[in-house]
């Protein structure tokens, strides 16, 4: 695979649909496109071994499982010399499903995910809390995920 690769109109479209739909089927794509599903086979192939596909993954509706609370949890670390392994202990927590590391007021800012608040605030305070690293946090309950999609990517220039 060439290192000097790039990515071109025909690579941001398919990344559009699958974006849209990850069980497009190569040969809907391809007649969107208007090329072969050989094609899409093979650009597929190389945006992943260009790690520009990583991971694809199931969205499932949590709620329709249980799942009825998210929340956002501000994260403010002792020393940010402790970011490290503060995040190796968030990936051991289940509920925790993101973990950004930003400015502002907090260190980390993390998504978790909860059965109802009794959950939330075992998670909280039985697991986030007792890491060592963490101060203190900050918790935001989110009351509706109104909208959650993928960027539509912008077609590039061709040269």
């Amino acid at each position: 695979m060439a290192a000097d690769y790039q990515i071109d109109n025909l690579d941001i479209q398919i990344l559009n649909i699958l974006m849209e739909n990850a069980f497009t089927p190569f040969t809907e794509i391809g007649k969107k496109l208007y090329v072969s599903p050989g094609t899409v086979h093979v650009r597929m192939n190389k945006m992943e071994k260009l790690g520009i596909i990583e991971n694809p993954q199931l969205r499932v509706n949590l709620s329709k499982l249980g799942m009825d609370v998210t929340a956002f949890v501000g994260v403010f670390l002792v020393k940010s010399d402790m970011y490290e392994k503060v995040v190796e202990k968030l990936k051991m927590i289940n509920e925790v499903v993101t973990c950004n590391y930003t400015t502002g007021n907090y260190s980390l800012l993390i998504k978790v995910i909860c059965r109802d608040t009794q959950h939330l605030r075992d998670v909280l305070y039985e697991k986030i809390q007792k890491i060592d690293g963490i101060s203190r946090t900050e918790t935001l309950i989110s009351l509706e995920d109104t909208f959650n999609r993928p960027i539509k990517l912008q077609e590039v220039a061709v040269k």
